[in-house]
């Protein structure tokens, strides 16, 4: 038939890799030493420990942590370390920093669980939409990933991408 219509994308050999694919189902939490601080900002050792160790932390069973201080508050370091060895016995995953610090440390574990061999020589594209709250900073990551592997780097969609790199 003369004026058929082919789908030219679905019939190449190009990889579109959806980024939200690697999305780690769970419940995230920001957790902010602060609140244990004599009015945000002082550590007194004796009550801090007494707080750390009276809390429930059974509220925070298999949930991903960004743990910070909100505060100028100057800590030392077994500080955090204390309350990082209370929720490692409940969470999932205790990083320090923003929920943003927490989403990028998910994502790295998921890119470098990746078997690369599948995209190796191949033209690949990256979706550039999504529904979910993806850091930029997994999406250099990711590339930073995928490229000495692949043959040829977009962004975007199949219908309007922009291209990244060629071999």
């Amino acid at each position: 038939m003369k004026d058929e219509i082919v789908n030219r994308v679905a019939q190449s050999a190009l990889i579109t890799f959806d980024i939200e694919d690697l999305y780690v189902q769970g419940n995230r939490v920001e957790i902010d030493m602060s609140q244990w601080l004599e009015q945000g900002f002082i550590l007194r050792e004796k009550e801090f420990r007494s707080a750390i160790t009276s809390f429930d932390w059974s509220v925070y069973q298999d949930h991903f942590i960004a743990l910070n201080c909100s505060t100028d508050a100057i800590l030392p370091a077994w500080a955090s370390l204390l309350v990082t060895a209370q929720l490692n016995k409940v969470s999932q995953t205790i990083v320090w920093g923003t929920l943003s610090d927490l989403e990028y440390h998910l994502f790295v574990q998921a890119i470098d669980k990746l078997d690369l061999s599948d995209f190796e020589g191949k033209p690949v594209i990256v979706k550039g939409c999504s529904e979910k709250q993806i850091p930029e900073s997994a999406y250099i990551y990711l590339i930073q990933k995928l490229q000495p592997v692949i043959k040829s780097l977009f962004y975007g969609e199949a219908c309007s991408s922009v291209p990244l790199y060629k071999r």
